[in-house]
C-alpha cells in the first residue's frame, strides 16, 4: 500500500478541506507573501479558470487551461488538473500532483533546452567544404 502524501502533516484532502488563510500560513515566506497580497487581476482571472474548470471536471467534461503565468503558486484546488504553461516557445502540460503544492507553475516548464551542436566536417560551414575527406 503506498504511503499517502502530506504537507507539513496535513493530507491532501485535509489541505483542499482546510480555509486559504489557514493553507497560506503553512507555505513558505516568498509563496506567503505572493498570496496574501493583492492578486493582479491576470491571476485573480486564472484562478477563476482553475476553479470553473474543477466544477466542469466533476461533470466529465474536459477543458484545457492555457497560461502565462509562470509565477502563479500552485494550491491544493489544483491538484488533478492539466494547465498548459507558457515556457517562451510553446505551452507546456503540467499535470498538478500533490508533491507540487506550493511551488509555482514556471518551476515545472523549463524554458531553455540542451544545446546540440552538429559534427565538424563537411556541410558545417563554408570553410569546411575544403577539409579534405579521410
Amino acid at each position: 500500500m503506498p504511503k499517502e502524501y502530506t504537507y507539513k502533516g496535513y493530507t491532501t484532502s485535509d489541505l483542499q478541506q482546510m480555509p486559504m488563510d489557514d493553507f497560506i500560513r503553512l507555505l513558505p515566506s516568498r509563496s506567503r507573501r505572493s498570496l496574501l497580497r493583492v492578486p493582479p487581476d491576470e491571476q485573480r482571472k486564472l484562478r477563476e479558470k482553475i476553479r470553473k474548470m474543477k466544477r466542469r471536471t466533476e461533470e466529465d467534461i474536459n477543458i484545457t487551461i492555457k497560461t502565462h503565468r509562470r509565477e502563479t503558486v500552485i494550491l491544493p484546488e489544483m491538484i488533478g488538473l492539466t494547465i498548459n504553461v507558457y515556457n517562451g516557445k510553446e505551452f507546456i502540460p503540467v499535470e498538478i500532483t500533490p508533491e507540487k503544492i506550493g511551488h509555482r507553475l514556471g518551476e515545472f516548464s523549463v524554458t531553455n533546452k540542451k544545446v546540440t551542436h552538429g559534427m565538424p566536417g563537411i556541410g558545417a560551414s563554408k570553410s569546411s567544404m575544403y577539409v579534405p575527406l579521410k
